[in-house]
């Protein structure tokens, strides 16, 4: 190990040098030795008791960027490791400009990933996430995702560079020395990197150094401190948004900021306000279309309170936009594995509210429950066994990932072309509750009979009362970090202050779909439909419900899918094809409150009912096409009950049972044979 000291150019008007330096090439240690016993800055995760076994990194000479060392990570296990490998930048830095930057090298599709901790207690707060994937560089700080999006080459080395500005909270980053992204840290401290070898991740970093300088603030300056386009889908229709920043020490009243981009300018003229030293002003543009290829998105601050400040370095922020081109056609889903017991929940919530509303074009969000209320058995069943915990998420059934890390599974599966595009139509019949879908794949590649179609049904604004619907959340009071809001909510939220979203409700026929779906061979340019029918709990609001049709490839990936509402799905129209079968849809109160058996039934069936307090009961027996065939008021009930239904006289077939307690009804299908 080597230390060295030298100058860095002032980036800042009034930057003093720098007030420490770290810098490590690896040469001075034993190849095929850990770091951890050989350095007083290298631990690991665990601390000095993980150095020196496999939770530390060793030293190589397979690869090197200068010199003939370097450090190698490599993992293949869903949960990553088990290296883990801690660099401890001292203090915890909060103010001044401070700079990372080492060499990374990356084997051909493997990826890599490493984190900044903010505070010197490793695991409470992570202050950015770096993952590396396919040529394909995305930074988020756990709390907004996509903050820099860059790219390097495969099996090359390339030199990555964060310089973070903590006075002004401004993050830039770099990769070759060549800027690609700049933007505001919702975490602004910075403690230690952990070095992480993720799933099929093979990387090897040499030449670490960590920099930092002080910076002291000029009179008047405005500062361009972010450009974010709003969107990385080209035809997406965005609204950008430059982040002025007040970096001196005078107030700004006025000033103009000019966007130009793919030959377009626009010109927004701000005046009237108070902008006070450190504070932010959004000045946001909209209605610009993302064009496919790399262009340059410009943003120019001038006529600042009337003419120029002290530093126009700064009043300009370039950002190369270069979106990512969907394949036409294509649907990517997310799965949340999620709970309300789970205090770290809230995050998964937060990323898929996010993913939805920046991506839902092209994203088909859906959170499944575990040990609550909104527990799917057969859905939670299966996503159990692709995962390592919670809150865990599976981008087209894809590597287990962190929510908040799901971008990088995202982009790459929208390029991927899809076999066939899926499109989801419905009947819906309002009084018995019964919802018919025909999920259509229209094939563009050649299948066969190992593809799956699944129907899952998502419901948002959804709520319920007792204490199995009060979400548990490590967020609060905001010691943990920004989390959507849930910093500022107790812990448990309680259940009165929770509305959920992208519920699953239900899976069918299972959560590996429906093995009839396709013949032996499938041609391109054929269509073929699966239908499924659901009888909807009354609970349930219609209005608030996705039908989202997956096709599952022969390896159990999600290939492609479609998302409707059940309004969108009706005027889609309802196409004939086979039958997946006949779903009967409930939640865990309904099931616990009112039984129906025998099912299927011959002379007679029971309505059981558990009630805990006076209740107003009634009970209506419907067939399929909506006729009520027999009506009574049962009056007050309480306690356990049980009605005698005759159906001896009725036609084999199915039949609706809709029980109604204190003006809320219940459903349930009873098969009379």
């Amino acid at each position: 190990m080597k230390r060295i000291t030298y100058l860095i150019a002032a980036l800042f008007v009034g930057s003093s040098v720098q007030a420490q330096l770290f810098t490590d090439d690896f040469e001075g240690y034993a190849t095929g030795s850990y770091v951890g016993p050989q350095s007083t800055n290298w631990t690991t995760w665990s601390g000095a008791a993980g150095e020196g076994t496999s939770e530390d990194v060793m030293v190589t000479e397979a690869q090197a960027s200068s010199g003939t060392k370097s450090i190698y990570f490599s993992s293949t296990a869903a949960s990553g490791g088990p290296q883990d490998v801690i660099l401890d930048f001292g203090p915890v830095f909060n103010s001044g400009i401070f700079t990372y930057e080492s060499d990374f090298y990356i084997n051909s599709g493997k990826n890599a990933y490493f984190n900044f901790q903010a505070n010197n207690t490793v695991g409470q707060v992570w202050a950015l996430n770096v993952n590396m994937n396919a040529g394909q560089i995305v930074i988020d700080d756990a709390i907004t995702s996509d903050l820099a999006i860059g790219t390097y080459s495969p099996a090359t080395w390339f030199t990555l560079k964060i310089e973070a500005n903590l006075t002004l909270n401004v993050w830039k980053a770099y990769v070759n020395d060549v800027q690609f992204g700049q933007w505001e840290n919702g975490v602004n401290s910075l403690a230690s990197i952990d070095l992480f070898p993720i799933q099929n991740s093979q990387f090897y970093v040499d030449n670490v150094m960590f920099d930092h300088q002080t910076v002291t603030l000029p009179n008047l300056n405005a500062m361009a401190s972010s450009l974010v386009m709003g969107g990385n889908i080209a035809t997406q229709v965005v609204d950008p948004v430059v982040r002025v920043k007040n970096a001196g020490t005078t107030a700004i009243t006025s000033f103009d900021v000019e966007l130009d981009y793919n030959g377009m300018q626009y010109t927004e003229n701000i005046t009237g306000v108070n902008l006070a030293s450190l504070a932010n002003y959004d000045v946001v543009f909209t209605g610009v279309n993302l064009a496919a290829g790399s262009n340059v998105a410009t943003a120019t601050i001038s006529n600042i309170n009337g003419g120029s400040d002290d530093n126009a370095a700064d009043n300009v922020i370039v950002l190369t936009v270069n979106p990512v081109v969907p394949a036409p056609g294509k649907m990517v889903v997310g799965e949340e594995a999620t709970g309300t017991w789970c205090q770290w929940c809230p995050r998964g919530a937060v990323f898929m509210d996010k993913f939805e509303n920046d991506f839902g074009q092209f994203w088909a969000g859906v959170a499944v429950h575990n040990g609550d209320p909104m527990t799917v058995p057969a859905y939670d069943t299966g996503i159990g066994t692709l995962i390592g915990g919670y809150p865990s998420a599976l981008v087209d059934r894809g590597t287990d990932v962190d929510p908040s890390a799901m971008s990088t599974d995202f982009y790459t599966r929208l390029q991927v072309a899809p076999t066939a595009f899926i499109t989801n139509g419905a009947n819906w019949n309002s009084t018995t509750r019964t919802l018919d879908v025909s999920i259509s794949a229209d094939f563009q590649l050649a299948a066969n009979n190992n593809y799956k179609i699944a129907c899952v049904l998502t419901e948002d604004d959804v709520t319920g009362t007792g204490s199995g619907w009060s979400q548990s959340n490590a967020y609060a009071g905001g010691g943990n970090g920004v989390m959507g809001g849930y910093e500022s909510l107790p812990n448990p939220v309680p259940a009165a202050q929770m509305v959920y979203d992208h519920v699953a409700r239900q899976i069918a026929p299972s959560f590996g779909g429906f093995a009839g779906s396709f013949p032996a061979t499938v041609n391109v340019g054929e269509t073929h439909i699966v239908n499924f029918s659901f009888v909807l709990p009354a609970g349930w609001d219609e209005n608030e419900m996705h039908i989202i049709g997956m096709l599952i490839a022969p390896n159990g990936r999600i290939d492609n899918a479609g998302k409707a509402t059940i309004t969108e799905a009706v005027a889609n129209g309802y196409v004939n094809g086979s039958s997946a079968g006949f779903f009967e849809t409930s939640d865990e109160q309904i099931d616990a409150m009112f039984k129906l058996y025998p099912n299927p039934a011959s002379d007679f069936a029971v309505v059981a009912l558990q009630l805990n307090a006076d209740s107003d009961v009634s009970m209506k027996l419907i067939d399929m096409s909506g006729k009520v065939l027999a009506s009574r008021n049962y009056g007050t009930m309480n306690g356990i009950s049980e009605i005698m239904l005759n159906t001896s006289d009725l036609t084999a077939g199915v039949y609706l049972v809709e029980v109604t307690v204190n003006g809320s009804k219940m459903i349930k299908r009873l098969i009379v044979e």
